[in-house]
């Protein structure tokens, strides 16, 4: 199994506990609209940690709160791959190919 499945697996089991736990409290179950949204509202939160990472604005424990949005971040990607049936894994290697190859022709 690739890194990149076992990654996705974990997060899908996280997604799994968090309907579980909308279902018990009586809230609506996430789709994929709603991932998207979080994604992006994690984007931001990653963005003030980098201006604090390069000096512009401060943030406690700007290095522990780095990993964390990271790691947010790849979870709403790795649950919004699985859903839309995207091998990140795959798709991943392809894109970078194509932006190397885009670059190298640049570069000529």
């Amino acid at each position: 199994m690739s890194e990149v499945r076992a990654l996705q697996e974990q997060a899908l089991k996280i997604r799994q506990l968090y309907s579980e736990l909308n279902h018990k409290d009586g809230r609506e179950q996430w789709g994929p609209k709603d991932y998207a949204m979080g994604l992006v509202g994690d984007v931001g939160d990653l963005m003030k940690i980098i201006m604090t990472k390069e000096g512009m604005r401060h943030t406690e424990d700007a290095d522990a709160n780095l990993a964390h949005e990271l790691s947010d971040c790849l979870w709403s990607l790795l649950v919004l791959a699985a859903h839309y049936g995207v091998d990140l894994g795959v798709s991943f290697g392809q894109t970078m190919h194509e932006v190397e190859e885009r670059i190298n022709k640049a570069m000529a």
